[in-house]
C-alpha cells in the first residue's frame, strides 16, 4: 500500500506535525496527514474545494451500487460544486509519497493516516490535468450546484464515504 500528502505547494522537503482543529481528536497532539492510494482520488481536487467522495465497499449492496454508481467501469465517484469546475482545471497538484512503515491508520473507511513525528517524501509526483488523473483511475467525476442532497442521502447507504472542506459548500437552500 502507498500513502500520500496531497498539496498545490511544489516545493515542500519536510512536513512537521501540526496540531488538529477536529473536535474529534486530541488538540495537544500534532500530526502528519497522508492518505492511501484508495481513496487518493476524494483528494484530486484543489485544497478548498467542498465534495462528496464514495466508493463500493465489502460491505456494499448491489441496489446502493445500482442507485449511486452509473457504470461498472466506475467504483468510486467524487462529486464537487459547478462552480469549482474551472478552478479544478487550473489546479496543479503534487503527490508526496511517505513511508508507510512511519504511519498509523486513523481511519479506515476515509484511508487517512498519520504520524506523530516528522516526515521527509520519499517521492513527489505532479498532477497536471485532475480528471485526466481521475479517469485513469476509473473515477467518476460529477458536477452539480448543490451537494447538500448527495451529502444527505450518501450518509444511509452501504458505500464508503467521505465529505472534506463541506464549510465552504454553497448554503443549503
Amino acid at each position: 500500500m502507498r500513502i500520500y500528502h496531497v498539496s498545490e505547494e511544489s516545493d515542500i522537503t519536510v512536513f512537521h506535525p501540526r496540531l488538529p482543529d477536529r473536535l474529534d481528536l486530541d488538540p495537544e497532539k500534532g500530526l502528519v496527514w497522508a492518505i492511501n492510494d484508495t481513496c487518493l482520488p476524494n483528494f484530486l481536487t484543489p485544497r478548498n474545494c467542498p465534495r462528496v467522495c464514495y466508493y463500493i465497499g465489502e460491505n456494499t449492496t448491489e441496489r446502493d451500487k445500482r442507485t449511486y454508481i452509473t457504470s461498472a467501469l466506475y467504483g468510486h465517484v467524487v462529486v464537487i460544486e459547478s462552480k469549482w469546475f474551472e478552478t479544478m482545471k487550473n489546479t496543479k497538484l503534487y503527490l508526496y509519497e511517505f513511508d508507510i512503515h512511519e504511519f498509523t491508520l486513523q481511519d479506515q473507511n476515509a484511508g487517512y493516516y498519520t504520524s506523530e513525528t516528522t516526515q521527509y517524501p520519499i517521492a513527489k509526483f505532479e498532477v497536471e490535468n485532475l480528471f485526466e488523473e481521475m479517469s485513469k483511475r476509473n473515477v467518476e467525476l460529477r458536477v452539480v450546484d448543490s451537494l447538500w442532497n448527495i451529502y444527505d442521502e450518501i450518509q444511509n447507504t452501504t458505500l464508503n464515504w467521505s465529505m472534506c472542506r463541506m464549510r465552504f459548500a454553497q448554503p443549503r437552500k
